[in-house]
């Protein structure tokens, strides 16, 4: 009856979301870091610039994916 396209696309393990994402869902953990009170996570360590002449370390925020560079 159904071809075989058909047939994989009426499988039960197929579900659809009817529901619209609520603004709490859609917008978790964004407030803390619009606040400036970011979650940073080190990317590279201890990496040299040239320009800086000195080592730099790269961050990163968990949450927001913003990254930011900080000399020592």
């Amino acid at each position: 009856m159904y071809g075989r396209e058909q047939t994989e696309q009426l499988n039960m393990s197929n579900v659809v979301q009817f529901r619209k994402p609520t603004l709490k869902q859609r917008h978790k953990g964004k407030t803390l870091c619009r606040s400036g009170f970011h979650r940073w996570e080190i990317k590279q360590a201890k990496q040299f610039d040239v320009k800086q002449g000195r080592l730099v370390t790269l961050y990163q925020c968990t949450r927001c994916g913003e990254t930011k560079v900080q000399a020592e």
